[in-house]
């Protein structure tokens, strides 16, 4: 019988890791000298041991959304080593358990920041990554993890445990290290690449090591999941942890997306970024095949369990239970929350997502902190397969219900975004009525007077509605939509961050389908490459596909995979980002016509302002940053940032 990973005894462990590991006064452990109990205890107790690994999860932020640090309590982690730890704003901000995962939302083309939140990346959204860095860093954060994996690594072979255990959670850190270095090489190239644990007296090599090539990175992650494959067990003891396809799932993900660096990327001179272009064929097919024995060997199916022909609320509905039901058959790999929130105690098991993307009401009166924009509305099809771009000088000249203006579209717009009219429980009662978003912004009166004070009001309506009072009276222009994706109608809002629940798809089978279809393309294999497409597309109730291109599959990726931190890293590895991420983007001003309950809709070509977005050739990689030069001389910055 499958066990479930106990939140409360994560919390618990993690917190006596967090005293072992910061010199905790008060701890547990304390009937011990804590090095002893280090070197002599914990590589002998198996419960400890599986504590160990299980803080190295926790530890491994950048599995939800590539968030980069944690939150565990007002002292910080002992995983944050950034230069920034000392920063509440920073670490506090970036962490899996608050704002962390909307992040690569907002820096690529899905979203516009507005505000509230305690971390942002709008300034490197619109002149690109500086010199510094400080960005969605995982380098500190991450060769702290790296250090522990490798210390798990080299003890547990010795320890007094069944072979077969000590081979599976062995695997399973090799597992985790290969996830830190997959999220490391996606944003520097190559770094150095540390399998051992540096001593004082290790030498000079290993203390201060040089980068390792990009191409050496890559082929580490794939060589390491490659072999955990044949080890780890298709399900494990207990859920959560990682299994035989979670290995090939990352493995898939690391060589498409290596591929696609050795295509369309640059090779320096150094090698320490890009790959040499006729290794592409190669990585290509590791993802195939990866993919290929996944979707043809794995217990997974694409979540269908709420469709009823075809109607479209029941469509609706079931993509939104693929994030919002609980190990469904399209879970290959997830992050569990659950338990407690932090107030009373937990912190580490739960996040913010609701209270950052949700409609109102909120305790601050805020969420929808990342507002989708317009374009990516407009990549949404019709469900006949009609592109679903907006004649927008037509859009503007007339007056609309919310039912004519976004009627017929692909279900998966519904599930996935939420605007002027969308159903949400306990939504301030204007014009549509309670339990619906009143987002219009501005109030035409019977005799055509604007009016769009926000504090004011005509015969009774709100100038501006509900959804858009915060935004109003700060100055914010909003795009007019919110992200419907992984919100759950019962989250409670009303009290602190870190009341989410809804469990994180690490990996899923849609994305793995779309992986295949994109490797296939690329080996000249269209016809497979259709069918993984048409799958999807079939699920998700709209016109199935007569031809295939890269552009098509792009296309899909988009929609099917908005919001789940694909998006941003996706247009890097395709070198599209200079001209995807260095435009203006629109959004939608809802102005409510007083006499017909209809509304009048203005587009913003420039809803960014000032800071239109801007991405640099340099920051298809981070910067190594000169004070991680200063500490180790060896280090070679990447281009661009000198």
């Amino acid at each position: 019988m499958i066990k479930r990973i106990d939140m409360k005894k994560i919390h618990v462990i993690i917190v006596i890791l967090g005293c072992l590991f910061s010199s905790c006064k008060k701890s547990v452990l304390e009937k011990e000298p804590l090095d002893r109990f280090t070197d002599a205890a914990v590589w002998k107790d198996p419960a400890l041991i599986d504590a160990f690994l299980l803080s190295q999860y926790a530890y491994t932020p950048v599995m939800i959304n590539d968030a980069t640090t944690i939150f565990s309590s007002w002292d910080g982690s002992p995983m944050n080593r950034d230069p920034r730890n000392s920063n509440l704003r920073y670490w506090f901000g970036n962490s899996a358990q608050t704002f962390g995962p909307g992040l690569s939302i907002e820096i690529s083309d899905e979203a516009k920041y507005t505000s509230g939140a305690w971390a942002t990346v709008s300034s490197e959204k619109a002149w690109g990554i500086s010199v510094d860095g400080g960005a969605m860093e995982w380098w500190e954060n991450a060769y702290y993890t790296i250090r522990n994996l490798n210390e798990f690594i080299a003890r547990v072979p010795t320890s007094p445990l069944s072979e077969e255990y000590k081979a599976i959670r062995t695997a399973e850190a090799r597992f985790l290290r290969a996830f830190c270095y997959f999220a490391m090489v996606k944003r520097y190239g190559g770094v150095p690449l540390l399998t051992v644990v540096p001593q004082l007296d290790s030498p000079e090599s290993l203390l201060y090591p040089e980068r390792n090539t990009e191409q050496e990175l890559w082929d580490f992650v794939l060589q390491e999941t490659q072999e955990i494959a044949e080890i780890l067990p298709s399900v494990q003891d207990e859920y959560g942890r990682a299994t035989r396809w979670a290995a090939l799932a990352l493995h898939c993900r690391a060589a498409l997306f290596a591929g696609s660096i050795a295509k369309y990327g640059e090779l320096n001179e150094d090698k320490l970024t890009g790959l040499p272009s006729n290794l592409a064929p190669t990585y290509f097919q590791k993802a195939y095949d990866a993919a290929d024995e996944i979707i043809k060997q794995g217990p997974f199916s694409l979540y269908k369990a709420d469709i009823q022909g075809n109607d479209l609320n029941a469509r609706i509905q079931n993509f939104k239970n693929v994030f919002l039901v609980k190990r469904n058959s399209e879970i290959i790999m997830a992050k569990q929350h659950g338990g407690k929130s932090f107030d009373p105690g937990g912190g580490t098991t739960t996040w913010s997502w609701d209270i950052c993307q949700a409609p109102r009401p909120s305790v601050w009166g805020q969420g929808n902190y990342q507002a989708p924009y317009l374009e990516l509305v407009e990549a949404f099809e019709y469900a006949d397969g009609r592109p679903g771009t907006l004649d927008r000088n037509y859009v503007q000249s007339r007056l609309w219900k919310m039912d004519e203006l976004w009627a017929g579209r692909d279900p998966r717009f519904y599930a996935s975004i939420w605007t002027n009219g969308t159903p949400w429980r306990d939504a301030v009662a204007s014009n549509f009525g309670k339990d619906t978003v009143n987002f219009h912004r501005g109030l035409i009166t019977e005799d055509g007077t604007m009016l769009t004070t926000f504090t004011s009001s005509y015969k009774g309506m709100p100038v501006v509605g509900d959804q858009s009072y915060f935004h109003a009276s700060t100055g914010i222009l909003n795009t007019g939509f919110g992200i419907m994706k992984y919100l759950d109608p019962t989250a409670d809002n009303m009290i602190w961050l870190m009341e989410s629940r809804t469990d994180y798809a690490i990996f899923r089978l849609g994305e793995i389908l779309l992986n295949y279809a994109e490797a296939a393309y690329e080996l000249s294999k269209p016809g497979e490459a259709l069918w993984a497409v048409n799958e999807i597309r079939d699920r998700a109730g709209i016109q199935q596909l007569a031809s295939i291109s890269m552009d098509k599959i792009r296309h899909e990726r988009q929609v099917e995979l908005a919001f789940e931190n694909h998006r941003y890293w996706d247009l890097r590895r395709w070198r599209e980002a200079e001209t995807k991420l260095t435009r203006s983007f629109s959004g939608i001003q809802y102005v409510l016509d007083y006499a017909t309950k209809k509304y009048k809709v203005m587009i913003h070509e420039e809803i960014d302002g000032e800071q239109r977005p801007t991405f640099p050739h340099r920051c298809y990689y981070f910067p190594i940053t000169v004070a991680r030069r200063g500490q180790n001389p060896n280090l070679k910055e990447n281009p661009g940032y000198n």
